[in-house]
């Protein structure tokens, strides 16, 4: 058949449209979607953007802070969560680095190599987790700065548990709309770099757009006592007041 005869499709007659048109077609598609993805990608970087930040804060009418006023805390059972975010939503830890690259959220150098190390792991079902935000002050460390084992420590015999690794990449996912100046420490297991040095987590927004950053997670790192950590729901209802149980949220 004549290639530019009509084609049956049934009884019904399709015209078949000249070779030159239709690639002509698909380079006007191609244009078209190459353009959304552009738009796409250029909407979605800006979350992270200062600009940006200040624009969800106005959508929502007030700052969302993780501020409480500095009272000592008797009891974990005596606080309220601060916020519940969701892990488990990402296959591996590239995807996770991807989709924080995508919305433009830097990723300091410490925090970009822990998030490349083994020993970050992500839960491999979707899980909600609430999050505490407590500062050393507020567990009733008495002093200008604290140990982070000290801080660890004190937070379990108050029954508070350490948070996961990925709720650090993950709540930098879920929480766009960080008042400029907040750090929020994630009171986590340290992890190792390739050199050997322990670095924790910390969310950040310094003000030139939202971060996520490492410091440093050894024992003795000593840590304002203004600092504020998030630390999870523990697995175990009881809170731990043992020296074993202490030593084993201190970091190493």
């Amino acid at each position: 058949m004549d290639r530019t005869a009509a084609k049956e499709v049934g009884s019904r007659a399709v015209p078949h449209w000249p070779t030159g048109w239709h690639r002509a077609g698909t380079l006007v598609v191609a244009v078209f979607c190459t353009a959304g993805i552009i738009l796409f990608a250029s909407d979605a970087r800006a979350q992270c953007t200062a600009r940006d930040v200040l624009q969800n804060q106005l959508k929502l009418k007030k700052t969302p802070s993780a501020r409480a006023p500095q009272i000592a805390i008797k009891s974990a059972a005596d606080v309220s969560e601060w916020k519940t975010i969701t892990v488990g939503t990402f296959a591996n830890s590239l995807v996770l680095r991807n989709a924080l690259d995508a919305v433009g959220c830097s990723v300091g150098g410490l925090a970009g190599e822990i998030l490349a190390r083994p020993d970050f792991t992500l839960r491999s079902t979707k899980t909600r987790v609430d999050l505490f935000s407590v500062s050393a002050a507020e567990l009733g460390l008495q002093t200008d700065t604290a140990s982070l084992a000290d801080i660890y420590a004190r937070a379990q015999q108050l029954g508070f548990g350490l948070a996961e690794a990925e709720v650090g990449p993950q709540l930098r996912l879920q929480y766009f709309d960080q008042p400029v100046g907040e750090f929020l420490i994630v009171a986590m297991k340290p992890i190792r770099t390739w050199t050997g040095e322990p670095v924790i987590l910390n969310v950040a927004n310094g003000g030139a757009g939202l971060a996520l950053i490492g410091q440093d997670g050894s024992a003795g790192a000593q840590i304002s006592a203004a600092s504020r950590f998030l630390f999870a729901r523990p697995k175990t209802a009881a809170p731990a007041d043992g020296v074993e149980k202490a030593e084993a949220l201190a970091p190493h």
